[in-house]
């Protein structure tokens, strides 16, 4: 009888945090396949009373763009182009640099291993709005105000940290005999790293480009400060933009749609390396 009791429970509980959890995203995508019309009536309904998919057409540009919205579409192309070559090559530096410092701090002894450590934690808990103020005065005498590199330099500072720590944790649990090995059998200290352990670190590696390509991908405020034209703004600092044909009538539909089709990329990352990310986040937890 309890058991019984608990699973039921255990089911509604299950069930209400996933309603919970999934409405959100489900009005979001029932409004981005809603009209003007729908969207500025004042109790709109939840799900749309006539469908379309004219707000991905805007936004896209496929078939016939509403009269006026040939510029969203645009600057919305642009901004995702950017998103994804940003966040691309954020990533793969911030990886690249992150298992080499992460490999130095697990496998060698050096003083002051801890403060790098801290160090390290230290900037990822560094609230990002506080050096706003400071890096848009920077890049403008620097010449790197509203360009790629003045967005990934900044990203990478913020994600390296953890992408350090992250890998550190996995290069500690790869037996350093499984190294030595692989030079006694006549490999470099570079083919041994590159051919032993970065293998067995896969997980790590994976996971901290994931969290590292969702962090640049998402991120607004930078985005927002550092940018100011449609040729480098990103899509989270694009959406921002997009206006209605009056302050009070903000494009629901389009703003819903952008939304949608910002989330897709992550989601297939999500599905495609899910094992891989639940290895990596959860590497170190338990021992013996």
């Amino acid at each position: 009888m309890m058991n019984a009791k608990s699973r039921a429970g255990t089911v509604i509980g299950f069930v209400f945090i996933l309603v919970w959890c999934l409405l959100p995203v489900v009005w979001i995508i029932s409004l981005s396949f809603k009209g003007a019309a729908e969207t500025g009536a004042g109790s709109p309904h939840f799900l749309p009373q006539t469908w379309t998919i004219q707000n991905y057409r805007d936004l896209l540009g496929f078939g016939t763009v509403t009269p006026g919205q040939e510029a969203t579409h645009t600057d919305f192309l642009h901004a995702l182009r950017n998103s994804f070559g940003i966040a691309l090559i954020a990533t793969f530096l911030s990886v690249v640099f992150a298992t080499l410092a992460a490999y130095a701090i697990a496998r060698l002894e050096f003083r002051g291993k801890r403060v790098v450590l801290s160090l390290a934690l230290a900037i990822a808990m560094f609230p990002v709005v506080s050096l706003v103020g400071p890096l848009f005065d920077m890049w403008r005498t620097f010449h790197l105000f509203n360009t790629w590199p003045g967005l990934i330099i900044p990203y990478m500072t913020f994600t390296l940290p953890l992408a350090i720590w992250t890998l550190s944790a996995f290069f500690r649990e790869i037996p350093w005999e499984m190294e030595q090995a692989a030079q006694v059998d006549g490999a470099t200290s570079w083919q041994a790293f590159r051919k032993v352990i970065v293998p067995l670190a896969a997980p790590g590696v994976f996971t901290a480009a994931i969290l590292t390509f969702f962090f640049a991908w998402n991120e607004f405020v930078l985005a927002i400060s550092l940018t100011s034209t449609t040729g480098t703004r990103t899509v989270p600092a694009q959406m921002s933009f997009f206006v209605g044909p009056d302050p009070f009538n903000p494009p629901y539909g389009e703003l819903a749609a952008a939304s949608v089709v910002v989330t897709v990329p992550i989601i297939v990352i999500v599905l495609l390396f899910q094992r891989k990310i639940v290895a990596g986040l959860t590497s170190g937890a338990v021992k013996g």
